[in-house]
């Protein structure tokens, strides 16, 4: 008697032609065309791309990854943080601290301690500040104490089972008591006014236009890559296992699969991913202070990959911008109405955009299609 083979089905291109056409456009404008709008077309050319706006690009593309990191873990496991601003700022205060080292002499008090240690009288750097004069090391610790943080904490979280909103609010209360204890001065790192007034990265002098343009790029190609990372994830066997572990956890364990690693690895990851964004941000930006930790910076985050379209990876970077874009604006223009708009935004989003911004384009395309093919 004859047994059927049984054939598995091919795996999916990482990027249709028009996806992989998409993103070639994209990296050849983020990478060629705004450093010669910014730096070698005239102020005078109606084609000119301004620091302003290049520096606010690259913000909102550290927030952007922030929003890419948010989607694997709520759109595509089921897990709701609120509080990734936690990871986004350790980032940021890991290099923010060799920022400080970086300094040297060219302080205020011309000394070799940060400017704020001077002033509270401390003699020497404390424990911690010890490998910050070392790049290669703060690039270590930029990954390595995120990555720590986020994997004890969810080792107990995943193991003890808690999950839904009673995560959400544990998360939120981390995030808050971190924000607490860095605002206090005896921990070190500059209290309520954080880093700033930073000089050079690698020697090099921070302020330049052509250093601004390679962070710019930088980051850019980041975000980029992150994305291709995400999406060969969630097309993979682990991201369909994170899929099943969101839509019903406990047939995965009954299918015998423990969700704990899974939901574990993917949490770790993705406040990794928080935490390089944290990086890229604070010497674009020029600061790093314990607001970035606050709640509210947190639940931003989950708002943009909302806004955008969860569980669709472009969705989110997409809801960075229109959210951040619209900040931007909002808080020149009229900044007494930003937090209503941001609360009608959000709630409009869940009661008629369940999918976002980008499930609204794919529906009307689709609705599009059906009509043309129609007889």
């Amino acid at each position: 008697m004859m047994q059927k083979s049984l054939v598995l089905p091919e795996s999916a291109p990482l990027l249709s032609k028009g996806g992989w056409t998409s993103f070639l456009i994209v990296t050849i404008v983020l990478t060629g065309l705004v450093p010669v709008l910014n730096m070698w077309v005239s102020p005078a050319s109606a084609f000119h791309m301004s620091d302003f706006l290049v520096g606010l690009i690259g913000k909102i593309m550290c927030y952007a990854i922030c929003a890419l990191a948010m989607d694997l873990i709520w759109g595509y496991t089921g897990i709701l943080s609120l509080g990734h601003g936690l990871f986004f700022a350790l980032g940021g205060y890991a290099m923010g601290m060799y920022l400080m080292r970086q300094i040297g002499l060219d302080g205020n008090y011309k000394s070799e301690l940060p400017d704020f240690m001077v002033f509270l009288d401390w003699k020497t750097l404390p424990w911690h500040w010890m490998l910050s004069g070392s790049f290669w090391a703060t690039l270590a610790l930029i990954v390595l104490v995120p990555a720590l943080v986020a994997f004890t904490f969810g080792f107990f979280a995943f193991r003890s089972r808690i999950k839904g909103v009673y995560f959400s609010i544990i998360t939120q209360a981390l995030t808050f008591a971190a924000m607490l204890l860095f605002f206090r001065n005896e921990t070190g790192f500059g209290g309520n006014n954080g880093f700033t007034d930073f000089k050079r990265i690698l020697d090099i002098p921070i302020a330049t236009q052509s250093t601004r343009m390679v962070l710019f790029v930088l980051t850019a190609l980041t975000l980029l890559g992150f994305y291709l990372f995400a999406k060969f994830l969630v097309q993979s066997k682990f991201g369909r296992l994170l899929q099943a572990i969101r839509d019903a956890e406990s047939r995965v364990m009954f299918c015998g699969y423990s969700p704990v690693p899974y939901k574990l690895a993917i949490w770790t990851l993705s406040a990794v991913m928080c935490a390089v964004a944290g990086a890229l941000y604070v010497p674009q930006v020029g600061i790093i202070n314990p607001s970035e930790m606050s709640p509210a910076n947190s639940i931003e985050i989950a708002i943009w990959a909302a806004v955008g379209g969860r569980g669709t990876l472009l969705g989110p970077i997409v809801g960075a911008f229109i959210v951040n874009g619209a900040k931007s604006w909002l808080t020149m223009t009229a900044p007494e109405f930003w937090l209503y708009f941001l609360g009608a935004l959000f709630i409009s989003v869940t009661l008629f955009l369940p999918n976002g911004v980008l499930g609204l384009i794919r529906k009307v395309l689709k609705s599009s299609t059906d009509k043309r093919a129609a007889p």
